[in-house]
C-alpha cells in the first residue's frame, strides 16, 4: 500500500470516528432539549389550542407595562434619542460605559441571527402573518425594556476595583426579598442558571451553528470546502479563539469592540435590505398585504390565529430579549446618575431589533416567495433558517450570500462576546469572582461553541427558547412587583427635564426615604 493511499485511509476514519461522535453528541443534547422543553413551556387550552403558559405570560405582561406607564415608548421618543448621545450626562458620573456603548453592547447581543435565521425560522413556520405579532411584540416589549434596564442601573453597585454589578441578580432580591433569604437564594439561582444556559446554548451554540451553516451553504454546501465534520470542528474551534480574546477584557473590551462591530454590520445588512425593498417597491403594498392577512386569516397553520401569534411572540423574544433579564446586565454599567436614563435608552433596542431590522428581513423573504421557495422552506427552514435568509437575498443580488456571510459572521461573533460577558455574570453569582472559576466558564462556554458546529439547529432552537423563557417568568414577576419604583423614576426625571435640573444629582424618592427609615 502507498503512503498516500495510507493517508487517504487513515483521514477517512478519522472522519469516520468525528461523523459519529457529532451523531452521538446531537442525540444526546436532543433528549436534554426535549426535556427541558416538555418542563417550561407547560400549556394550557385555548380556543382549541394548547398555548404555551409562559409565552402567554411574556406578552401580557409587556401589554400591561405598557398601560400602566402610558405607552412611555411612543411618548418619549426624543428623551430616548437625548440620553443616547448623551446629552445629560458627564465624565464624572459613575459607572464604566457610555449610553452609546452600552446600547451597543446589548444590541449586539439582540440584532443577531435572530433577525436572519430567527425571521425565516419564524416565517417557514407561521408563513408572512408572523412577522406582524413579531413587529406587535416587539413595540410592547420596548416597555419590558425600559423597566429591566431601568431596574438593572437601580439596584447595582461598583465595588472597589471600579467594576459595576448590577441587572437582575440586585434587583430580583429586591423584588422578592418578602419571601425570605432561603426562597430568595433558590429564585435568583435558578435564574441565574436559566441565564447561564441560554448564553451558552441560544447566545453561544446557535451563533456558531448558524454562522457555520451560513459559510457552508456559501462555499459549495456539503460538497465545498466546509461540507465535512472536520471543517466545522475547525470552525469552530478558530471561532470559540477569537471569542476568547475579547471576553477576557470583560465589559470595557466588549464595549469597545462592540461600539464598531455593531454600526458596521448593521450598515451591511440595512443596505442590502434597503436595496431589495428599492427594487421592489411596486410590491411592498403586496408584502404588507400578505403579513395583514397572514396574521389574522393564516392557512395551514396549526392554531389558526392563535399559533400564529405564540410563533410571532416566541421568535420575537428570541431576537430582542425584552423581559428575559440579560440586558439589564449590560446596561447596568452606563455612566449615569439617574437609573431612569437607561431605561429609555434600553428601549430603543426592540424597535431597532424587531420592529426595523426583523421587518426588513421578512419583507425580502416575502418578496422572494415563490413555489420554489416554498419548497425550499418546507425541505430546510428547521436546520438551515439562515440559508433561506441567504437564498432570499441572492435572488435579487446575485453574490450577496458572500457578503451576508460576512455580516453573519459578524453578527454571531457580536452577540458571541456579549452573552459570554452575560453568562459569566451569572457564574459569578453562582460561585463567586474568582480567576479560576472565571476560567473554568469560559472554557465551558468555548468549548460549547466548537459544540454547536456540530449539532442540529432543532436541538440548539428548542434548549435554547426553553433557557429563555424560564427567564421570562422568574424576571417579569419580579418587573411587576417593582414596576412602581421605576414610575416614580420616570416622572421624577421627565419633571427634573422639563425643569432643567437633569444635570444635578436627583432628589430622593419617596420610596427611597422609606427604605432608608
Amino acid at each position: 500500500m502507498s503512503t498516500t493511499s495510507a493517508y487517504i485511509m487513515a483521514a477517512a476514519a478519522e472522519e469516520s470516528v468525528l461523523q459519529q461522535t457529532a451523531t452521538t453528541v446531537d442525540g444526546w443534547f436532543a433528549g436534554i432539549a426535549d426535556g427541558f422543553a416538555a418542563i417550561i413551556f407547560a400549556t394550557i387550552p385555548l380556543g382549541g389550542y394548547d398555548a404555551p403558559i409562559v409565552v402567554l405570560w411574556s406578552i401580557l405582561a409587556a401589554i400591561g407595562f405598557s398601560i400602566y406607564f402610558g405607552f412611555v415608548q411612543f411618548r418619549t421618543l426624543h428623551v430616548s434619542l437625548e440620553v443616547l448621545r448623551g446629552k445629560w450626562t458627564t465624565e464624572k458620573d459613575p459607572g464604566e460605559v457610555s449610553h452609546f456603548q452600552a446600547l451597543t453592547s446589548a444590541v449586539s447581543a439582540t440584532v443577531g441571527l435572530g433577525n436572519i435565521a430567527g425571521v425565516a425560522a419564524a416565517v417557514s413556520m407561521g408563513g408572512p402573518g408572523a412577522t406582524f405579532w413579531m413587529i406587535i411584540a416587539g413595540l410592547f416589549g420596548m416597555c419590558t425594556k425600559f423597566v429591566e434596564c431601568t431596574l438593572g442601573v437601580k439596584y447595582r453597585y461598583i465595588d472597589e476595583n471600579g467594576v459595576v454589578h448590577g441587572g437582575p441578580f440586585q434587583y430580583l432580591k429586591v423584588a422578592y426579598h418578602k419571601l425570605g433569604r432561603i426562597p430568595v437564594a433558590i429564585i435568583t439561582g435558578l435564574f441565574a442558571i436559566a441565564i447561564m444556559l441560554f448564553g451558552v446554548v441560544g447566545g453561544g451554540m446557535f451563533q456558531a451553528n448558524q454562522a457555520f451553516g451560513q459559510l457552508r451553504a456559501a462555499t459549495g454546501g456539503e460538497d465545498g470546502m466546509f461540507g465535512s465534520d472536520l471543517a466545522a470542528l475547525i470552525f469552530g474551534i478558530v471561532f470559540a479563539a477569537l471569542v476568547g480574546v475579547v471576553v477576557i477584557g470583560g465589559i470595557k473590551s466588549i464595549g469597545s469592540v462592540t461600539a464598531k462591530l455593531v454600526p458596521a454590520m448593521a450598515i451591511i445588512y440595512v443596505g442590502a435590505c434597503l436595496i431589495v425593498i428599492a427594487v421592489n417597491f411596486a410590491n411592498i403594498g403586496d408584502a404588507f398585504g400578505a403579513i395583514i392577512d397572514g396574521a389574522f386569516s393564516p392557512e395551514g397553520i396549526s392554531g389558526g390565529v392563535l399559533g400564529v401569534i405564540i410563533i410571532g411572540v416566541t421568535r420575537a423574544a428570541f431576537s430582542n430579549e425584552a423581559g428575559i433579564g440579560s440586558a439589564p446586565i449590560a446596561h447596568s454599567a452606563v455612566k449615569t446618575r439617574r437609573p431612569i436614563s437607561e431605561g429609555f435608552n434600553a428601549a430603543l433596542e426592540p424597535f431597532i431589533d424587531t420592529v426595523v431590522i426583523c421587518t426588513m428581513t421578512a419583507l425580502v423573504i416575502i418578496f422572494a416567495w415563490t413555489p420554489e421557495y416554498q419548497e425550499a422552506l418546507d425541505a430546510g427552514s428547521a436546520e438551515n433558517p439562515v440559508a433561506l435568509t441567504s437564498a432570499a437575498f441572492d435572488s435579487f443580488l446575485p453574490g450577496f450570500n458572500i457578503v451576508l456571510t460576512v455580516a453573519v459572521l459578524l453578527f454571531a461573533y457580536s452577540t458571541l462576546i456579549t452573552w459570554s460577558y452575560y453568562g459569566i455574570q451569572a457564574w459569578r453569582h453562582l460561585f463567586g469572582t474568582t480567576k479560576v472559576g472565571d476560567a473554568i466558564f469560559r472554557s465551558i462556554a468555548l468549548l460549547l461553541v466548537v459544540i454547536g458546529c456540530l449539532v442540529s439547529t432543532n436541538n440548539i432552537f428548542s434548549f435554547a427558547d426553553s433557557a429563555l423563557f424560564m427567564c421570562i417568568f422568574i424576571n417579569v414577576i419580579g418587573l411587576v412587583i417593582l414596576a412602581p419604583k421605576v414610575k416614580e423614576e420616570m416622572k421624577q426625571y421627565l419633571a427634573d427635564r422639563k425643569a432643567g435640573r437633569l444635570l444635578e444629582d436627583p432628589e430622593p424618592l419617596p420610596h427611597e426615604l422609606a427604605e432608608r427609615r
